[in-house]
């Protein structure tokens, strides 16, 4: 996929339509100083959003290939505009994450994307593990790369209750010990 010709295309019909999104996933670990490999682009965008956002993408080439209540899925046939994953914000902690995104410079300083705060994408990868617990050990170290990097200056609260929210408090209050410098 070709990330920056991709994300340009994206941002200049999320402006146009006014699409409200944030970058989340491998792409957002990277702004927020955790690159890993990643082969596609994550977003979450705001449900009332939706039909705009899918009439974007066709004109764009995409082909939506998974529609659910949660999440939606594009295609290209053409291999360097890649896949796109959208997480559907419509419940109050989703929407509060689409609320606390924000903007960063990104390829140099020539684009700027709206990106989840490290909390969130914490939040958001808890749920995936929860979601598909073969992906466990992948997010659990993605989860825990973001927390070395912010340690202390994470919101802990936040993060203990997207814990919580799983039944996972205990696991969230030993991250909290080993990266929040907490006793």
């Amino acid at each position: 996929m070709d990330f920056e010709q991709v994300l340009k295309a994206l941002l200049t019909e999320f402006h146009r339509l006014q699409i409200r999104y944030a970058a989340i996933g491998g792409f957002a670990l990277g702004v927020l100083g955790v690159p890993r490999a990643t082969a596609d682009l994550d977003f979450l965008v705001h449900r009332e959003d939706l039909d705009e956002l899918h009439e974007a993408l066709g004109r764009l080439g995409y082909v939506r290939r998974v529609s659910t209540e949660n999440v939606s899925h594009y295609d290209h046939p053409d291999a360097s505009w890649g896949g796109l994953d959208f997480v559907h914000a419509f419940r109050k902690a989703s929407l509060g994450m689409l609320e606390r995104a924000r903007a960063v410079s990104v390829f140099h300083g020539t684009t700027t994307v709206r990106v989840a705060q490290p909390e969130d994408v914490i939040g958001l990868k808890v749920q995936a593990m929860v979601n598909d617990p073969g992906r466990r050990s992948g997010e659990v170290d993605d989860i825990e790369r973001l927390m070395r990097l912010y340690g202390t200056r994470l919101d802990w609260t936040r993060i203990l209750a997207f814990y919580e929210l799983f039944e996972l408090g205990e696991e969230g209050r030993q991250m909290q010990r080993r990266f929040g410098h907490v006793q």
